[in-house]
């Protein structure tokens, strides 16, 4: 069946053995693209857990929801950017979004596909109880290349604020138009050795300091 529909944006969102996560945060960004026309696209990359029955589950009560999977058989450098570039190439939207299961938007705000530049690295915190969106443009994506490579793009650690997570470049989620998937992708799951990592970690806080 070929699937059809005039969204805004397309979140894409990669998981493997993520079903807490999936069960607890994907109703919220299912409601949040709703408000935003947009579609949720899930690669599930061969979980062994109970992700393919939660996704089978919430699928049947939402639309615009679409699930595909890699399969393991498939041999790939990098099944990190093979499981990108399913969901890149099942958006229907002009705009993208990469998302982390773990980090649930926050408002309709955070979804909006808005971009100042080429690409737009997201950030959101709860002040005072209330959601606080930040959205960092960057006119191409090389300049926005260190952040995407930073290998501690993956972890949940450190600052919570919004203020020291930007400086050290933990950025929730990045937006770019549908056309630059590619060019976007290739920065993923790039195997960097310690010291350029270090030097990649100073050249964000650097950049970053003041923005």
């Amino acid at each position: 069946m070929t699937r059809t529909g005039n969204y805004n944006i397309s979140v894409v969102i990669v998981v493997h053995d993520q079903a807490d996560a999936l069960e607890h945060n994907l109703p919220q960004f299912l409601t949040v693209a709703g408000q935003v026309h947009g579609e949720i696209i899930v690669v599930d990359d061969s979980s062994t857990d109970s992700t393919p029955d939660i996704l089978k589950k919430i699928k049947q009560e939402n639309a615009h929801l679409y699930t595909t999977f890699l399969p393991k058989s498939v041999y790939n450098n990098s099944r990190t950017r093979l499981a990108l570039n399913i969901g890149a190439k099942a958006a229907l939207a002009p705009h993208i979004m990469f998302a982390d299961i773990t980090r649930p938007p926050l408002n309709e705000e955070w979804l909006e596909s808005c971009t100042d530049g080429q690409i737009t690295m997201v950030y959101g915190r709860l002040k005072h109880g209330q959601p606080e969106i930040y959205r960092q443009p960057f006119n191409h994506i090389a300049d926005a290349a260190t952040l995407i490579m930073k290998a501690e793009r993956h972890g949940n650690g450190g600052h919570k604020g919004r203020f020291f997570r930007m400086r050290r470049g933990m950025y929730d989620a990045m937006v770019f138009s549908s056309e630059c998937s590619l060019e976007v992708i290739k920065l993923f799951d790039q195997h960097i050795g310690a010291g350029k990592r270090m030097c990649m970690g100073i050249s964000v806080f650097l950049k970053n300091l003041f923005a």
